[in-house]
């Protein structure tokens, strides 16, 4: 067996350096004409240990973490040259406990099996890991679109953009519409942090989603196919369009697909200005038609009259790339994970407060506190686990407490969080539930298309309490008038935007409504985050005089002789933080 090198090179790789690292082992390769294949491939997902390089060789599956240029020379120096691997620098391997093992061995991977696996420039690498043979196989053995649909639907399948609608009845109703032009469309452009996720799967796997439309464009009677992609992702846009000329000199799109006279499907991208309401179907499908990207009424629904005012199926990266796996494995092998309304498996972009940061795909069922703890490690520095926000800007966050609730649509939705399209940030106890929800709020509040009274003028108002609340100007009841606004603003609006939006000011109200009060009551944070209702202190059994504070404060407003105990005028105080950050002794105090 020959040995292979391969270096993640997906955008967070290439962030933190990997080209470099790529670049560096070449180098070495060629001028000591060393005999191993290198190799590329996308995000492999311990995303928080970039640069990753895997080795392959006749002992075992090695991957080594935090790999620059240095590092690298060790490691072709050692485990190539000497055969010795670096068991420091090992955070995977199958041979022995490793560092990350847990992370990886932990996850049942469908809609990843291919992400950090092969090449995602590579035809080849995708068919040799049995791509395009589900839709081979469709053709093959003549099975008929509706029969395809029946096992979409047995899978139990259901949208991974968000609501989580079974995809095989949405299939369903936009083949059951008749038209001379139907089409498929891949939302690619979920605009919250499950975007990661999305992107991610798009630089790791192109093929995977253009068979997974393929598929779907048989079963409705498709003729054409639209990849809707913000254009911010231009690593993703790059592989997308190689994938797109390989899969149409192979036969896989263009006209008399794999041999049948009346299956012509083709696809061509579209790129988006990264507008978070053009996640919703019906302003997606106006983006595209080159209006501005504003939700329509429904009905109709797109099944019936959606792009061109063609019946039309939009599903999003997720979704289409467990097709493939469906098609090829029955969907009894699907259903065997998840819980008993939600099959299968969902990805995650692990972020915030949490040591291993990544891409997770884990079975539905499985507990959001196994999720965090389990594969994420833990939350950094041993901090106290506070809180999750699951389901992006506009989910909702989940208290430590409820951490037991499992990874299912119904279960996650009881909590006033919704599942989205895959975004877990997490939370520590030195965040400020407050400040959350005013952070969020800020974003869906700038990215309401402006189409809906309750959505652009109730969000704005909403925020400008919060504002009033984390600057120490909260009244009496603003909480109350921070929830009826939030219903108005839910029942009130047209699109999925507008009814989601205050989840997050909803459900931190629900569980933290503590700290909400200390906000307006005592003018306190309890978090210690905003700024302007800390007071700073120079605690006397800490101080030394060293004066760092005094030359460093803006204001003047610490006084105090070398070697002496310092004091803060709290008259003069701007609250910047600056002398707490600059202290070495820790001698300022904050409350």
């Amino acid at each position: 067996m020959s040995t292979t090198v391969t270096v993640g090179l997906g955008s967070c790789g290439i962030a933190a350096g990997a080209n470099k690292t790529y670049d560096k082992i070449k180098a070495l390769k060629e001028a000591d004409k060393l005999e191993f294949n290198l190799k590329k491939t996308s995000c492999i997902g311990m995303c928080y240990r970039e640069p990753l390089v895997e080795i392959v060789d006749d002992s075992g599956t090695y991957i080594y973490g935090d790999v620059d240029p240095d590092r690298a020379i060790e490691v072709i120096e050692k485990h190539i040259n000497q055969h010795d691997p670096i068991r420091d620098y090992i955070v995977y391997t199958d041979l022995f406990d490793a560092a990350e093992n847990d992370f990886l061995n932990s996850q049942v991977k469908i809609v990843l099996r291919n992400c950090g696996y092969m090449d995602p420039e590579s035809i080849d690498e995708y068919e040799a890991r049995d791509g395009y043979k589900a839709i081979r196989r469709i053709i093959d053995e003549k099975i008929l679109p509706d029969k395809v649909i029946e096992t979409i639907l047995k899978s139990g399948l259901r949208g991974r953009g968000g609501g989580g609608f079974p995809t095989g009845m949405k299939w369903k109703f936009a083949r059951g519409n008749q038209s001379d032009e139907k089409y498929v469309i891949c939302n690619a452009d979920e605009g919250d942090p499950g975007a990661f996720m999305d992107r991610s799967i798009l630089e790791g796997d192109p093929h995977s989603v253009l068979e997974g439309m393929i598929i779907a464009a048989y079963s409705i009677g498709a003729t054409g196919g639209v990849i809707y992609c913000r254009a911010e992702y231009p690593l993703a846009i790059k592989r997308l369009n190689i994938a797109l000329d390989q899969a149409r000199q192979r036969g896989y799109l263009g006209k008399g697909i794999l041999g049948i006279r009346d299956f012509n499907f083709d696809i061509y991208i579209k790129e988006g200005a990264g507008a978070f309401v053009c996640g919703e179907e019906t302003a997606l499908i106006a983006s595209v038609e080159g209006e501005r990207g504003m939700p329509r009424k429904r009905p109709p629904f797109p099944a019936e009259s959606g792009l061109w005012r063609k019946p039309t199926n939009i599903n999003n990266v997720e979704t289409l790339n467990n097709i493939p796996w469906i098609v090829l494995h029955g969907a009894e092998a699907f259903a065997r994970y998840g819980t008993e309304k939600s099959k299968g498996t969902k990805v995650f972009a692990l972020a915030g407060k949490v040591k291993h940061s990544g891409l997770v795909e884990v079975p539905m069922g499985i507990t959001i506190h196994d999720v965090i703890m389990k594969l994420g490690g833990g939350i950094k520095n041993n901090k106290k686990f506070k809180a999750v926000q699951l389901g992006g800007p506009s989910g909702g966050c989940i208290p430590e407490y409820l951490s037991e609730t499992i990874v299912d649509y119904d279960s996650v939705n009881a909590t006033g969080a919704i599942m989205g399209s895959g975004g877990m940030v997490v939370m520590d106890e030195t965040t400020c539930m407050v400040d959350v929800a005013k952070f969020f709020l800020d974003f869906t509040c700038k990215e309401s298309c402006g189409k809906c009274t309750f959505c652009r003028v109730g969000t704005v108002r909403m925020l400008e309490i919060l504002e009033r609340i984390t600057n120490g100007e909260g009244r009496e009841g603003d909480i109350e008038k921070l929830e009826e606004l939030a219903y108005e603003i839910k029942n009130n609006s047209l699109c999925g935007l507008g009814q989601t939006a205050p989840n997050p000011v909803l459900t931190t109200i629900k569980y933290f409504r503590d700290e909400y009060e200390a906000h307006i009551s005592h003018k306190k944070c309890p978090a210690k985050v905003c700024r302007p209702l800390l007071t700073y202190t120079v605690d006397p059994e800490k101080c030394t005089g060293c004066m760092v504070c005094l030359k460093n404060c803006p204001s003047n407003a610490i006084t105090g002789e070398r070697k002496q105990l310092h004091l803060i005028n709290q008259d003069l105080c701007t609250k910047c933080g600056v002398c707490y950050s600059k202290c070495k002794f820790d001698a300022i105090i904050l409350t």
